[in-house]
C-alpha cells in the first residue's frame, strides 16, 4: 500500500491499522463509513469503549498524514466517516462495475493471481473480521479483473494467434480452471505450429482442474487435444470462445437477476441528525454485502448508483434501467422520532416501468416496515439486513421467473441460458404438482447440459431429485437420492463458497445414517457462509433432529422461519418443524406446525406423516382428524406403510424412530 499527495510527497500512515482504515474508506469511494463499523473490522475483540479510543487515535494520526492534503478530503462526523468522492484516485478500479482496460495492466505486472492476495497484502492478519472484510474485497476484484480480461479475449480475431496466446496466459492466471481459455490457449500454440506447447498446455489445464477439485477436463477439450496431437498440419486458431454459463470466477449470464441498492434517504426534519444519515448508509452497505452472499443475483451496489440518483431527482429509473441494465432496485427510507426509528424497505421490478411517465419506478413488488428503539444501531442495522436480504432473495426468484408480457411456460426454451432456465423451474418447485414438477425436471436437465459449470442449477436439480424421492414419485429412490447426491456434490466442487449447495449436499448426505456427521459439517459450513439463507436453518435444523439434537434442531427451524415469515417454502418449514417437537413430546405444537404447512400446501406429503404421528398421541383431541390427515397421506403416497416409514427413515436413534412409528401406529397406518 502505497499514499502519495499531489506533489508526490509520502502521506502513508505510520501504523498498520490507521493504513487500514485509510484502505477502507478509500474502497468506500465517498460512501460514509459508520465508525461502528469501523471498530468492528479493526478492534472486534475489544471492549467497545476500548476500541473506540483506538479509533480515536488511529483518526487523530491520519488526519495528521493528510494534512495540507485537498481541503475537507477527510470528513469526520460523530457517527461515520468518508473520504469525499472525487477528492482521490486509486489504482484499483471500482468493484462495483466493470473493470476499466487499464486495470488489465495490474495481471500484466504480474500483481495479482487467482486469489486477489495482492491487494493490501501487507495488511493481511490485523484483525479476524478485517481478514474476512479483505477477502471479500479481493474476491470482488478478481471477479470483475476475471470478467474484463475475459471480454478481452474474446475480442481477439482468430488470425492473432500470439495475442491470443497471451490473453487467455492473462486470463488463466485468474481463473485457472476456465477451459474456454485453455482451449484458445491449445488451439492457438497449434496455428503456430507450435504442437508440443499445445500438448502442455492441455497438460496444465487437466493438472488445474485438479488443483479445483472440477473433476477432469470436459470431453470437448479431450477431443481437441487429440485432434491437435494427430494433426499433419497447422490447426487454424478458432475465434475464442464465449461462453454464456457462468463458472464461479465468472461475469453471470443474461439470466442473472441484475439488483440495485440504493443508499437509503432519511426522512423529515430529522433528516441532518448523524446517527440518520450513518444509518442509511450502513444499511445499503449491509444489504448489499449480506445479499452477495446469494448466488444468481449482479449487484449494483449504492456507490455506483448515487451519481445518477444525485441529479436533482430521488432518482432517475429510466437511466438506473438503460444505463446500468438494472431488473430490480431495493432502496428504503429512516425516520427517527422521540428514541424510535422507522425503516421502510422496498422491492422496485423495473422491467414494469413506463419511462414516458415522469417518476414513474416501476411496481413495488415487496416492501416492509420495521419499528424499533434506536438504542444500539450497529445491531439494528444487522438485523434489518439480515431480514430484508432473507425475504428478497425468493421474491427475487419468484418474480424474474415471470418477466413482464411474458409467459414463462410458452417461451422459447431454445433461446433461454442456464439462468434463465433455472428461473422458469424453480416455481414448480414450491407448487409440487406432480406434472409441472415433472416437467420442471426436464427444464433443469436441459439447464445443466447449457450451465455445466453452474453451481446453482446442480444445487436445485439436486434439491429436484430430493423432493421427486421424498414424495414418492421416483421409480426408483434409492437411485433418485444417489442422484441427488452426486449433483449436490459437484454443485459444491464447483463453488464450494455457495452457501446452498452446501445446505442441499448436507440434506442428501442426512438421508444416510452412516454419513449424518458429514451432514452436519456441511450444514454449518453453509451457515457461517451465509447466515441469511432460511433454507440453510431449515435443512440444518432437520439434520440436528435427525442426529437427535432437537432442542437445537426447533432453534434453528425456527430462525429459517423468523427470518422470512412468508417464504415460499414456508410450508416446507413447518414440515420439518414438527418433526423435532414430536421427538421433544410436544404433541400439541407438533400438530400446529404440520397443520400450517398442510394449509399453505397440501401436496407436501412429508406433511401428513409427522402430522398423523403426533395425532396418534393425541387420542383424545386428535381423533376427529385423524382419519382425514391418513386419508390424504394415502393419495399422495398410496404405497406408504410403516414399514416403508421405518425403512426410510432417516432418524439416527432407535428410540427416535420407535417415536415415529408408534405416532404412526397409533394414527392407524397400515403395517404393510
Amino acid at each position: 500500500m502505497r499514499a502519495q499527495d499531489g506533489t508526490g510527497r509520502n502521506i502513508l500512515p505510520r501504523t498498520r491499522k490507521t493504513r487500514a482504515l485509510l484502505a477502507i474508506l478509500a474502497l468506500s469511494r465517498g460512501a460514509p463509513v459508520l465508525r461502528l463499523t469501523l471498530t468492528s473490522l479493526l478492534w472486534s475483540e475489544r471492549e467497545p469503549e476500548q476500541a473506540r479510543g483506538s479509533l480515536r487515535q488511529c483518526l487523530h494520526e491520519l488526519q495528521e498524514q493528510l494534512h495540507g492534503c485537498v481541503p475537507d478530503l477527510l470528513v469526520a462526523e460523530r457517527a461515520y466517516l468518508v473520504l469525499r468522492a472525487g477528492a482521490f484516485v486509486m489504482d484499483v478500479p471500482s468493484l462495483d462495475a466493470d473493470c476499466p482496460p487499464w486495470a488489465l495492466d495490474l495481471l500484466d505486472d504480474g500483481a495479482f493471481s487467482a486469489g486477489g492476495e495482492a491487494l493490501l497484502e501487507d495488511l493481511a492478519g490485523l484483525d479476524d473480521a478485517f481478514t474476512e472484510w479483505l477477502a471479500g474485497q479481493r474476491r470482488l476484484f478478481v471477479e470483475r479483473l476475471t470478467a474484463t480480461a475475459r471480454a478481452a479475449l474474446e475480442a481477439v480475431p482468430a488470425r492473432q494467434a500470439e495475442l491470443i496466446v497471451a490473453r487467455a496466459e492473462r486470463l488463466l492466471r485468474l481463473s485457472p480452471g476456465h477451459e474456454p481459455a485453455w482451449r484458445a490457449l491449445m488451439s492457438a500454440h497449434a496455428a503456430l505450429g507450435d504442437q508440443d506447447e499445445a500438448a502442455r498446455a492441455f497438460e496444465r489445464c487437466a493438472a488445474a482442474l485438479g488443483r479445483a477439485r472440477l473433476g477432469p477436463a470436459s470431453a470437448e477439450t479431450r477431443n481437441l487435444a487429440e485432434r491437435i496431437r494427430h494433426a499433419d498440419m497447422q490447426v487454424a486458431a478458432p475465434a475464442p470462445e464465449r461462453m454464456p454459463e457462468r463458472m464461479p470466477d465468472q461475469m453471470p449470464d443474461r439470466g442473472m437477476i441484475r439488483l440495485g441498492v440504493m443508499a437509503f434517504r432519511p426522512l423529515g426534519a430529522t433528516g441532518e441528525n448523524a446517527d440518520e444519515v450513518a444509518l442509511c448508509a450502513g444499511l445499503a452497505e449491509e444489504i448489499t454485502t449480506a445479499m452477495a452472499r446469494f448466488r444468481g443475483i449482479f449487484l449494483i451496489a449504492s456507490s455506483s448508483l448515487s451519481a445518477l440518483a444525485a441529479r436533482g431527482r430521488t432518482a432517475d429509473w429510466a437511466a438506473l434501467r438503460q444505463e446500468l441494465r438494472l431488473d430490480f432496485v431495493l432502496d428504503g427510507t429512516v425516520q427517527r422520532s422521540a428514541g424510535q426509528i422507522r425503516v421502510m424497505v422496498r422491492l422496485l421490478d423495473l422491467r414494469v416501468a413506463e419511462p414516458d411517465i415522469v417518476g414513474n419506478a416501476g411496481e413495488v413488488v415487496w416492501s416492509r416496515r420495521f419499528d424499533r428503539p434506536a438504542i444500539d444501531l450497529l445491531a439494528l442495522q444487522d438485523e434489518i439486513a439480515s431480514a430484508t436480504v432473507a425475504q428478497v432473495d425468493p421474491e427475487l426468484m419468484k418474480r424474474a421467473a415471470r418477466p413482464p408480457g411474458i409467459d414463462p411456460a410458452s417461451a422459447d426454451p431454445a433461446s433461454a441460458g442456464a439462468h434463465e432456465l433455472l428461473l422458469r423451474a424453480i416455481p414448480s418447485l414450491y407448487r409440487l404438482e406432480e406434472s409441472s414438477f415433472r416437467a420442471a425436471g426436464d427444464v433443469l436437465a436441459t439447464a445443466m447440459e447449457r450451465g455445466p459449470n453452474l453451481a446453482p442449477v446442480h444445487a436445485w436439480f439436486a434439491y429436484w431429485h430430493l423432493v421427486l424421492a421424498g414424495q414418492g414419485w421416483a421409480a426408483d429412490a434409492p437411485a433418485a437420492m444417489e442422484s441427488a447426491r452426486k449433483l449436490a456434490d459437484r454443485a459444491v466442487l464447483i463453488d464450494p463458497t455457495d452457501a446452498r449447495a452446501l445446505a442441499i449436499a448436507g440434506h442428501a448426505r442426512a438421508f444416510d445414517r452412516c454419513s449424518i456427521d458429514e451432514a452436519l459439517a456441511l450444514h454449518e459450513r453453509a451457515l457461517e457462509l451465509n447466515p441469511n439463507l432460511p433454507l440453510a436453518w431449515a435443512l440444518a435444523g432437520l439434520c440436528q433432529c435427525y442426529a437427535g439434537g432437537h432442542e437445537l434442531a426447533a432453534r434453528r427451524i425456527e430462525q429459517a422461519r423468523k427470518l422470512s415469515p412468508f417464504d415460499p417454502h414456508g410450508f416446507f418449514f413447518d414440515m420439518a418443524l414438527s418433526l423435532p417437537l414430536l421427538m421433544l413430546g410436544r404433541h400439541a405444537e407438533s400438530v400446529a406446525a404440520s397443520r400450517r404447512a398442510a394449509t399453505m400446501n397440501p401436496m407436501l406429503s412429508s406433511s401428513y406423516k409427522g402430522y398423523l404421528a403426533a395425532l396418534g398421541y393425541l387420542t383424545d383431541t386428535g381423533r376427529g382428524h385423524m382419519h382425514d390427515v391418513r386419508g390424504h397421506l394415502e393419495r399422495l403416497e398410496p404405497d406408504f406403510t410403516l414399514a416403508t416409514a421405518r425403512a426410510r427413515s432417516p432418524l439416527r436413534r432407535i428410540a427416535d424412530v420407535d417415536i415415529y412409528i408408534e405416532g404412526l401406529r397409533r394414527g392407524g397406518l397400515r403395517a404393510v
